[in-house]
């Protein structure tokens, strides 16, 4: 939601020379079996031809668009899925490579570890508008949490029509040129927060299972701290990896003032629109978790504008019209064999006839059994004095979105003995 917007030292010394000497090179043979490892959502940039500052994209044609990806689990093989869903014109991508980030916060890469990524056995690919095209499969040694570089050259002229805005992740575009293989970061010099293109990272490894995560800013880690990965769903990854819970991983696929039954001009498509798209066709999903409905409730209070209105529709809601919703995403999840988990929406603030509808879709979703399980979200975060509000340790400053430690308190929710997830991945259903 966006309302406007051995020591310590030594184990960490040891696991870091680990991965520098772990081959990227794949050795053992593929399972055959894919998850999605790491995944965004895309949302289409406003169509219109005065913007402000924030929606306007960089300029990408003839460069080389550098994205800073953490799959969620180990893997002998990966493969790249591009989209184009939103485009007017072909999207024509003229080389890519992968590798080892050499950090989270920089663009290098770690020399020997670069792998070219082929379409079809070229070395290019050009997506028609509306389409997405997953890359032949990639020899590579993935591990879980290290980050990956993946490099896209862009051909002359290509423009951006829809991002992923709220990438809480600093990526990088090149000089002109094609610097997909460079191991130097000196070419890229402009940084930008958005995810573009790139979709999933899926890797090949069995037993294995993937939990999306679906909804709108509390999803998307809106405030959290930047290229740190303190997402809730990052604290929920972390979480079972302290657990020793193997053959899980936890993808995002939340949008930033994303809605449940309205697109949006800046928002994207409602959740019932892309939950097909975005959720129940991950590679291997088994499980998903729905928190989406605030900014249902919140934005048709909010005065229109003039212009580009991103609130817009100002279509006021109930409780029954988010249940009914609810419903349909159930019923699309059960079609698919996929296990589905309601979450409490969190305290946010509200005026009293918005946080009565809050609170009945709360009860509901708490008392009803429609949803597979409940994560109850708000029970984590919410004052016990002012059960409307945040608990001042969990709240970011806005009074809406979490801090780092109200993801983590998010995290720590998570019903993950119900939800099956301390099973392995094979024997789950």
């Amino acid at each position: 939601m966006n309302l406007r917007v051995l020591s310590a030292v030594a184990a960490a010394t040891f696991s870091a020379f680990l991965l520098a000497s772990t081959p990227a090179f794949a050795d053992d043979a593929p399972s055959g079996h894919w998850v999605s490892a790491w995944s965004t959502a895309l949302q289409q940039i406003p169509q219109r031809a005065e913007l402000p500052a924030l929606y306007r994209a960089p300029e990408f044609g003839g460069r080389t668009v550098r994205q800073i990806v953490y799959p969620a689990i180990d893997g002998k093989q990966l493969r790249l899925r591009f989209s184009n869903v939103y485009g007017t014109a072909p999207l024509v991508i003229d080389g890519a490579q992968v590798a080892r980030a050499v950090a989270g916060n920089a663009a290098g890469t770690r020399a020997g570890t670069t792998r070219s990524v082929t379409f079809g056995g070229k070395s290019g690919v050009t997506i028609a508008p509306g389409g997405q095209v997953d890359s032949d499969p990639v020899a590579f040694n993935i591990a879980a949490y290290q980050p990956l570089a993946v490099s896209t050259y862009m051909a002359e002229g290509q423009k951006l029509a829809a991002w992923h805005r709220v990438a809480s992740q600093v990526n990088y575009i090149s000089t002109p040129g094609n610097h997909s293989a460079d191991t130097d970061a000196s070419a890229f010099r402009t940084r930008f927060t958005q995810f573009v293109w790139l979709t999933s990272v899926a890797v090949d490894t069995a037993p294995a299972q993937t939990l999306v995560a679906i909804g709108d800013s509390i999803t998307d880690g809106m405030r959290s701290t930047p290229n740190a990965n303190r997402r809730w769903t990052d604290a929920l990854a972390r979480r079972l990896t302290q657990k020793g819970i193997e053959g899980t991983a936890v993808v995002n696929a939340g949008i930033s003032g994303n809605r449940l039954l309205s697109p949006s001009p800046c928002y994207g498509d409602a959740v019932l629109s892309r939950f097909d798209r975005d959720a129940l066709r991950q590679p291997g999903v088994r499980s998903v978790i729905v928190l989406v409905g605030i900014n249902d409730i919140n934005f048709p209070s909010m005065p229109p504008h003039a212009g580009l209105d991103c609130d817009d529709p100002h279509t006021p809601v109930t409780a029954d019209s988010l249940l009914r919703g609810y419903q349909r995403l159930i019923a699309q999840a059960h079609q698919r064999g996929v296990r589905i988990y309601g979450a409490t929406l969190t305290p946010a603030a509200l005026p009293p006839e918005r946080e009565a509808i809050r609170t009945a879709v709360n009860n509901s979703i708490r008392s009803s059994r429609a949803f597979d399980g409940v994560v109850d979200f708000d029970r984590a975060l919410r004052d016990p004095d002012h059960p409307d509000k945040l608990q001042r340790r969990y709240d970011s400053g806005d009074h809406i979105h979490p801090s780092d430690a109200g993801y983590a308190a998010m995290s720590e929710a998570v019903p993950i003995e119900e939800m099956g997830l301390t099973r392995s991945a094979a024997g789950a259903k």
